[in-house]
């Protein structure tokens, strides 16, 4: 099993574009990011997602709500499925 599963969540974007700009939102907040293949498990857009610690989450939902950064869904990952949580 994937170490950061059990500490990581990740954001899964429906274009290229908005993956970069989080990611460039969230390297502005310090917050540790890993820009990474979106598992085919999850349907998306775009190519790239972005993980981070799950202590951040917080962090995250807010900045993607105040910079209106369009994503397809925050996820975790349980042991064989990766399940959407709310914005």
């Amino acid at each position: 099993m994937d170490e950061w599963l059990d500490d990581w969540m990740l954001i899964a974007f429906d274009s290229t574009q908005q993956a970069l700009r989080a990611e460039m939102l969230l390297e502005f907040a310090e917050i540790e990011i890993d820009l990474f293949p979106t598992p085919k498990e999850i349907t998306a857009g775009c190519a790239l997602c972005i993980q981070f610690p799950k202590e951040d989450v917080l962090r995250v939902q807010q900045i993607i709500r105040n910079e209106f950064v369009e994503i397809r869904g925050l996820y975790f990952k349980n042991e064989d499925s990766y399940d959407n949580i709310p914005m």
